[in-house]
């Protein structure tokens, strides 16, 4: 049995958590996707009949692109920040072994003289 909800209740969730979930997935959603498609195709045509500048355009096509990968770039920002860093170590390759000395060979191609010098 489902009990009624009040509108005098507590919300039984943050308001600022579901506020902050429902704007990414209207960001995110397949209503922005649609729209930034729709956006970089008008924008195209409109730059290949010369009636939009190139640098125009290509800040729609970043935007987009931004507006997109938001998730990812914050996902990789999140994983640097915590990332654990000392700040007086530093990181030392390992040691190449150093080439084996050979022994110095007799052969020289350029010994003998073809010409004679009296």
């Amino acid at each position: 049995m489902t009990v009624p909800t009040s509108l005098f209740d507590p919300p039984r969730e943050g308001v600022l958590s579901a506020a902050s979930e429902w704007a990414a997935a209207a960001i995110q959603g397949p209503l922005a996707t649609s729209l930034c498609v729709i956006a970089v195709a008008l924008v195209g045509m409109m730059m290949l009949t010369g009636r939009v500048a190139v640098r125009q355009g290509l800040r729609v096509t970043v935007g987009c692109f931004v507006l997109l990968g938001a998730p990812a770039v914050a996902l990789v920002l999140q994983a640097l920040a915590h990332r654990e860093y000392a700040p007086g170590h530093v990181a030392v390759p390992a040691a190449t072994p150093a080439p084996p000395t050979y022994p110095p060979s007799d052969y020289d191609p350029y010994a003998g003289a073809s010409l004679q010098t009296d």
